[in-house]
């Protein structure tokens, strides 16, 4: 009963403090003007029951609190927002207790991680915060602020449909080395079927898939009709840093355009097209995606950027895309004010959009860190991979018993034919689509006899593409898709 008293009245006495920080300042201000190591310890005590029921590190306002009640002779704390220095940032001890502390201010929607220092050499998870994140030495203490939104879609749904993940390996004669690949197939994939997909090839690709669960992003973003199903290839590096930035870049960069892409497209039911692939890729991960990409934009039409470290051979990827001629590629780019490179990545931001390059970009206070990166997948598909306008959506159609034929040929070039069968007299409606939902063709608009038909498509004026056909007879619809290679 004793303990209890003490702790009701700790808590109107916080509560009465005027702060930023009403709750750590209080608490301070009190332990610090006891001088009985007993008393001390049991208000330190009643404190960590209060900051441990609202969450360590203690949030209040802009300010976060970093807590340690242990033995320790030195203690520092590292992170994203000191660029991981295990020297620069101490912290303050309460005299004659085991209580250390550090406080600092960030945006209100900052995510960052971090460890302490303990001793000097021993990185340790802080004890009182459960939450972590994984990176590329393991995981890290996960500090997010109070409007920092945590991402839903890497969470996996038991409760929707998923897709399936292959294994295969390919050997490369540019590079001489065999690669791990690991290709996702949307739910409902059937190589049997006509219908063809767009493609996501991701560097650093097995670390996509486990630590930014990539493939429970997409199986989210599908359900939810946030993007249309695609394919997605996870390529796993040999000798990441070499191949993605230095010696082996030209050789890796030729493997993935004149040996992967026809390998999968050779396997799998694929777009054809470089507005249907998407190279991504994070750090030097991102390097290598704009080398790609730049060099090659009838194979990729679309480039995702993590982060890109653009420092490598004297920042070549950044001025081959700066000061070259503008190409038919697509950007896509995140990255985070607590990283070196923010000031890089904001000018060749505003370099792509003066050159008038198709560009979504974010900017959040975040690190160099796979917490960002798994955030952020969903923005990039999004972008490059919208659902269909509801008049073609894959397999959009009502029950009837009509029936609307594949065309042929297809792929075609410059003309193709469409085969139908209504069952009785109706009206009927024939258009064609371009891959944004627009009619560029009216091929049919009246009413017709029953039985089969076939309709002559001309697209002599037209690019090359993916295309749709629409039939509608009565109050039902079918869609399907073609291909226009010129």
């Amino acid at each position: 009963m004793l303990n209890y008293i003490k702790f009701v009245f700790l808590i109107i006495c916080l509560s009465s403090v005027s702060s930023a920080q009403p709750l750590f300042t209080g608490f301070l201000n009190h332990v610090n003007s006891l001088s009985d190591p007993a008393a001390k310890q049991a208000s330190i005590d009643s404190f960590m029951i209060v900051a441990r029921s609202q969450g360590i590190p203690l949030i209040e306002q802009n300010y976060a609190t970093f807590i340690y009640n242990g033995l320790a002779t030195s203690l520092t704390l590292a992170g994203d927002f000191n660029s991981w220095s295990s020297n620069s940032e101490s912290f303050s001890k309460i005299s004659g207790t085991n209580f250390w502390y550090k406080t600092k201010s960030f945006e209100l929607n900052a995510r960052l991680d971090y460890k302490f220092v303990r001793n000097a050499t021993s990185w340790i998870l802080d004890p009182e915060n459960p939450h972590t994140c994984n990176g590329g030495f393991g995981p890290n203490s996960e500090l997010s602020m109070p409007a920092y939104i945590q991402p839903w879609e890497i969470n996996l749904n038991p409760t929707i449909p998923h897709g399936t993940v292959e294994t295969r390996t390919l050997y490369s004669t540019n590079t001489l080395s065999t690669y791990n690949i690991r290709i996702y197939l949307p739910p409902g994939y059937n190589p049997g079927q006509p219908t063809l997909y767009p493609a996501a090839y991701f560097q650093d690709g097995f670390e996509y898939i486990d630590l930014a669960s990539a493939t429970n992003v997409i199986d989210n973003l599908i359900d939810s009709l946030k993007i249309r199903k695609i394919i997605g290839v996870f390529v796993r590096p040999n000798n990441r840093n070499e191949e993605y930035a230095f010696t082996k870049r030209t050789p890796y960069r030729l493997f993935f355009v004149n040996e992967l892409v026809p390998f999968i497209d050779s396997l799998y039911k694929t777009i054809p097209q470089p507005a249907a692939r998407l190279v991504l890729g994070d750090s030097y991960g991102g390097n290598i995606s704009a080398l790609i990409s730049y060099n090659h934009p009838e194979v990729f039409g679309n480039c995702g950027l993590h982060s890109a470290a653009f420092q490598p051979n004297n920042y070549e990827a950044y001025s081959l895309i700066v000061s070259g001629p503008k190409k038919n590629i697509r950007f896509a780019s995140v990255w985070g004010t607590y990283e070196s490179l923010y000031s890089n990545m904001r000018n060749f931001r505003d370099a792509l959009l003066s050159k008038g390059y198709d560009l979504k970009w974010k900017e959040l206070p975040e690190g160099h860190s796979w917490g960002l990166w798994r955030a952020s997948v969903d923005d990039m598909l999004e972008f490059f991979f919208p659902p269909f306008p509801a008049a073609i959506e894959e397999n959009l159609h009502s029950p009837s018993d009509f029936s609307l034929a594949q065309n042929f040929p297809n792929p075609f070039n410059p003309s193709t034919i469409i085969n139908f069968f209504i069952p009785k007299k109706s009206f009927v409606s024939l258009k064609v689509l371009n891959i944004t939902g627009t009619i560029i063709a009216e091929l049919i608009n009246s009413t017709m006899n029953s039985g089969n038909h076939s309709v002559i498509f001309h697209a002599d004026a037209l690019p090359s593409g993916v295309y749709f056909y629409s039939l509608t007879v009565g109050n039902s619809a079918q869609t399907r898709k073609m291909i226009l290679i010129k």
